[in-house]
């Protein structure tokens, strides 16, 4: 068989990839070994969500008094969170499905593995078949790291698809990693009633994000009642009287945590094994496969994308790397930029981030301008009941050129796209309060803050 063009790996960035070829005219052939949708969409970023949904309205309803609503006390039921959240996962996936087929991709069940780099070999549920294309893009994904510690083995330490799989709530979690998934899990499992503890290694929480998100995050957590660690790591798990128990390392000295379950969420790497890709001269290290701005690995014809390649590990810039590789690979002329990717962590508050932070300017020798205004003095924030939580923007202090906008509070993830739009369009603060924002909404904050930077805050006590 013979294709114009191969997707290896049917998550969002292969798919997307997939459907762009095929609008731009090329007979494309997408291999998936698994599911469509990728992690993502089965184990990942639509499952959390779904469940967070569920946690969200538990917590709306137990605070409904503060509203005037009088009703009982809500009643927990996980087997009806896990089913409503399986029904959002078929639901998605059956639309990528939908969106291939009247596309005219064909999807090919199997598994891949080079054997030049003009052909692959797939073995599938009818065997192995061979298929021939001048242009491949590979967007095989990654998998959780398995820390090289004691007792990782060990019943009940999970990954995080076996934490959306959980049969029964647990009644503690120690959560090791405290970036976006493990924050997002300790989020859900505390919000459901469970003891939960976070440890991270690094020196706070959301490490790549800016300093005072990571702060605001951490103080969310304790509000509730999660119990943080930092500068800590885990030595090993062993098993305990009631589950297992965690050795820590940290600033206060050797510590034993006792949890029912222990979730590894520290980092993921890329999936390169079995795919052949010495076969077809493709260049790869611990990292993942190489690939220069255009997506293209060197080798004529194949590109990768998504987190086979390293860097941002994020649906959504895997989704762009899969247009930009498609349109090269087919005699187009695209380019990623990374300088406006937003990165959001769905806790209570959400966190979200996009450019630099305030660190990071200063470093690159950026003499800085910075505003911030908090929710509690927004009007729609005050009115929902959701004041926690602040917009920071970070400017260049000559012109107002917008650096970075950092953000928690309640919607984060969506107030978080003017900052990536303004920074793709290259926005000053000037243009920024030039632009009115509607009243009374969430994102009259980042207006405000805006206006802090420039020293004319209106809403901020002198």
């Amino acid at each position: 068989m013979s294709q114009d063009l191969v997707v290896i790996g049917g998550g969002p960035g292969g798919y997307v990839a997939a459907l762009r070829a095929a609008q731009l005219g090329a007979r494309v052939a997408l291999v998936e070994a698994d599911r469509l949708g990728g992690v993502c969409l089965n184990v990942g970023c639509i499952p959390t969500k779904a469940l967070l949904a569920s946690a969200e309205v538990y917590h709306t309803v137990a605070r409904a008094a503060e509203f005037g609503v009088r009703c009982g006390a809500p009643e927990l039921d996980w087997p009806a969170m896990q089913a409503r959240k399986e029904q959002v996962v078929a639901k998605m996936v059956g639309g990528v499905r939908m969106l291939l087929e009247r596309a005219g991709v064909t999807v090919l069940p199997g598994r891949a593995r080079f054997l030049a780099a003009d052909r692959v070999a797939i073995s599938g549920p009818a065997g192995e078949q061979v298929l021939s294309a001048a242009r491949f893009i590979i967007a095989t994904g990654s998998s959780p790291l398995r820390l090289p510690i004691p007792g990782v083995d060990m019943p009940g330490v999970l990954d995080s698809t076996g934490a959306l799989s959980l049969e029964s709530l647990p009644e503690s979690l120690l959560v090791v990693g405290g970036g976006a998934v493990g924050l997002e899990f300790a989020t859900l499992f505390a919000t459901l009633g469970a003891r939960v503890t976070v440890v991270e290694m690094l020196p706070r929480l959301a490490p790549l994000m800016d300093r005072d998100v990571g702060e605001a995050l951490r103080t969310a957590l304790a509000v509730q009642r999660v119990k943080v660690y930092v500068n800590t790591r885990i030595e090993a798990i062993e098993a305990g009287e009631r589950g297992l128990v965690a050795r820590l390392q940290g600033p206060q000295g050797e510590l034993a945590v006792e949890s029912e379950k222990v979730l590894l969420a520290a980092g993921r790497r890329p999936n390169v094994e079995g795919l052949g890709i010495e076969a077809a001269g493709v260049a790869f290290d611990r990292k993942g496969i190489r690939v220069d701005d255009r997506m293209a690995t060197g080798v004529a014809g194949i590109y990768a994308i998504g987190d086979v390649v390293g860097g941002s590990m994020l649906a959504h810039v895997a989704m762009h790397q899969g247009v930009v590789a498609a349109e090269n690979a087919l005699g187009h002329e695209a380019r990623m930029r990374y300088n406006a990717v937003p990165s959001c962590i769905f806790t209570r508050p959400e966190a979200a981030s996009v450019g630099l932070t305030e660190e990071a300017a200063r470093e690159q020798g950026y003499d800085v301008r910075v505003g911030r205004f908090p929710f509690n003095g927004n009007g729609k924030a005050v009115a929902q009941g959701e004041i926690e939580g602040f917009v920071k923007v970070v400017a260049e202090a000559r012109y107002g050129a917008v650096l970075g906008l950092h953000i928690v509070g309640p919607h984060a993830s969506d107030l978080i796209l003017e900052g990536a739009l303004g920074l793709t369009l290259e926005t000053t603060l000037d243009e920024i309060v030039a632009t009115i924002h509607a009243h009374p909404t969430l994102g009259e904050a980042v207006a405000e803050a805006s206006l802090a930077a420039l020293g004319r805050a209106l809403h901020l006590p002198k």
